[in-house]
């Protein structure tokens, strides 16, 4: 599920995408059926809508869509996404599960009916009833029930599945069939995401794994209803998926003119110098860059000079997300805000952008940035209100301005900083002694014992990035090692918490909810392979995760995502990484065609795979 390092994701094209209960009227009105939620105010599209503004309806069907895997792993060796344990194929979840809501590429926090033709909302909120179109079939012919709804929620929320899950659903009481084409999920109290978040849900047939534990279902062939099903396989290396000729939603107003291709190959390469060059060849028809140095000096050669291939550089609206460097403070040596505060200073994005991203880049500075819930300035009072009675759990930070990483443009300098680091780490209790920054007066750790961390990363590529911030904390006495480890023990110590730095990518979000409660909640924190990887263990963002989910207005969400944003980032569990503000594709444009523009909310290359089309 998870730069690209690792993504917590559920719901809608990977990344959520909340539907709301729309109420008629204030007050205690009867509930009612709609076509969509929107999360705040009224949906783009109306009931009985022709098809979304961003895709050509009359798109030919069929031909080939030839793609590279962009996953960490170079293999993968289950079919089944959910559980623990593995890893499944690129792109399977979003081409073979579809859900009971969906969302659109051009507008944020709303979902509209797929499997789903229409939803109730009780009037107290603590229900919503999905009705399921008639036609809705699986892969193998059977219709799409309720008892499917409920076995798959049911499923996703047992033993064998990621943590993420549990947490993200944890007030919804249960799933109750009311008939064989209807399903109501109960909540455990009034919440403004649920109906959504169960709305997002993949739905998978009861027959899949015909009743066997569900992890021991791995290379049993999926049971879905979306546009795909999986076809010829080396296992392990490559994969297709066939476009199901009698995919049951393709005249749906929600997927016309998607899912134009035939058929959709993904190649895997272990290399990412012969993935590049395989692109330059032609042996598939797009690639996503997160390299700026590939994308400024090797994205090049005679079929970008014949026009065959085509760099496009596709500006986006979405959430800038937060990928960071994680300190992980279950370790002792972490466990200080001021050793992780110095750490932070070392970091010069400034030069990196200069020197290696060639000014590419901008530096993440929220965890909710190019959104409404980004904190600046100073906190208004609605903020301090919810921020005040846990003034001694917070930095004291926490109550200033918002947080900024720290800059080495004039009048800041590298060395500015590194003064301060040094500073702070002198007043944690460590000093330098023959080069080498050990523990004279530090909690918890003997005396004498070096400042040495260790980098995990699955790929040595990586090294050249980390590389200027160790030269930076070797001046400071701290020793920062890079361990670069296979993919399948890179997933297992993210499981197990069993490292002391990383780097991830957290996607981002327009409408924040519940699963900031895996991200950063206490009892995350002690959950294995839950999305808490800097061990956060704090009653504050355990109270403003909660007032941020039960927030009945955006009036209310916006100063308890402001509140978290300031908490996370003044409490140095992150350092800072970078964004990019587009997708960068390289793609070919004698074999494919895509619409005119890019939609301001498209998640990259699943916009091709959904809307482009193959030139006859």
């Amino acid at each position: 599920m998870w730069g690209q390092r690792r993504r917590r994701q559920v719901g809608f094209y990977g990344s959520k995408v909340w539907a709301a209960m729309v109420l008629a009227l204030a007050g205690s009105g009867p509930s009612w059926a709609a076509h969509a939620y929107a999360l705040w105010g009224a949906p783009r599209y109306p009931a009985g809508f022709a098809h979304f503004a961003y895709v050509n309806p009359a798109a030919p069907q069929g031909g080939e869509l030839r793609l590279v895997s962009n996953l960490r792993t170079s293999t993968f060796d289950k079919y089944n996404p959910f559980t623990i344990k593995g890893s499944a194929p690129a792109y399977l979840s979003d081409l073979l599960f579809d859900s009971l809501l969906v969302g659109a590429m051009d507008e944020t926090a709303t979902g509209y009916g797929l499997l789903a033709e229409d939803v109730q909302v009780a009037a107290d909120g603590l229900s919503a009833t999905f009705r399921l179109r008639p036609e809705a079939r699986f892969h193998d012919g059977t219709p799409v029930l309720a008892e499917d709804v409920k076995h798959s929620f049911d499923t996703l929320v047992g033993p064998f599945t990621s943590p993420g899950y549990k947490t993200l659903l944890i007030d919804v009481a249960a799933a109750e069939v009311l008939d064989a084409r209807t399903i109501r999920f109960r909540f455990k109290k009034p919440n403004r995401e649920l109906p959504l978040t169960v709305g997002g849900l993949p739905v998978f047939s009861r027959a899949w794994g015909a009743g066997k534990p569900f992890d021991q279902v791995v290379t049993d062939t999926p049971i879905g209803s979306g546009p795909y099903r999986i076809g010829p396989v080396n296992f392990g290396k490559d994969i297709t998926y066939l476009r199901d000729p009698g995919y049951w939603a393709q005249n749906l107003n929600v997927r016309r003119g998607q899912w134009n291709f035939a058929r959709v190959d993904v190649k895997i390469y272990k290399d990412g110098t012969a993935r590049l060059e395989a692109l330059k060849a032609g042996e598939f028809d797009l690639m996503r860059f997160f390299s700026a140095g590939d994308w400024a000096r090797r994205v090049n050669g005679k079929k970008f000079d014949s026009g065959e291939l085509v760099k496009g550089d596709f500006a986006h609206q979405l959430p800038a997300g937060f990928q960071s460097y994680v300190l992980n403070t279950r370790r002792p040596l972490l466990q200080d805000i001021r050793v992780r505060q110095a750490l932070d200073l070392a970091l010069d994005f400034e030069w990196m952008n200069r020197q290696m991203f060639y000014g590419s880049y901008r530096r993440v500075h929220s965890l909710f940035g190019n959104t409404a819930c980004e904190a600046t300035g100073a906190p208004t009072p609605e903020e301090l209100a919810l921020l005040e009675p846990w003034r001694a759990q917070l930095p004291a930070a926490t109550f200033g301005p918002m947080y900024q990483p720290p800059a080495t443009n004039p009048p800041s300098s590298l060395r500015a900083n590194l003064r301060r680091a040094q500073a702070l780490l002198q007043d944690a209790g460590w000093q330098v002694q023959d080069g080498v920054l050990r523990a004279v007066n530090v909690t918890g750790v003997p005396a004498g014992t070096p400042l040495a961390l260790e980098y995990m990363d699955s790929s040595e590529v990586g090294m050249r990035v980390v590389a200027p911030w160790m030269r930076n904390l070797e001046k400071l006495g701290i020793a920062l090692t890079f361990r670069s480890v296979d993919f399948a023990l890179y997933q297992q110590r993210l499981q197990k918490f069993d490292f002391d730095i990383t780097s991830l990518a957290f996607q981002g979000t327009n409408n924040p909810g519940q699963e900031f409660a895996d991200l950063f909640g206490s009892q995350a924190a002690d959950t294995e392979d839950s999305g808490n990887f800097a061990g956060v263990k704090n009653p504050a963002v355990d109270a403003l995760v909660a007032a941020m989910v039960g927030a009945k207005t955006e009036q209310q969400l916006l100063p308890a995502c402001h509140a978290l944003d300031r908490v996370i980032l003044h409490s140095h569990y992150l350092v800072l990484q970078w964004y990019a503000s587009s997708h960068r594709m390289a793609y070919n444009a004698w074999r494919l065609a895509r619409p005119e523009a890019l939609p301001p909310y498209s998640p990259g290359e699943m916009w091709a795979v959904m809307t482009w089309w193959a030139r006859k």
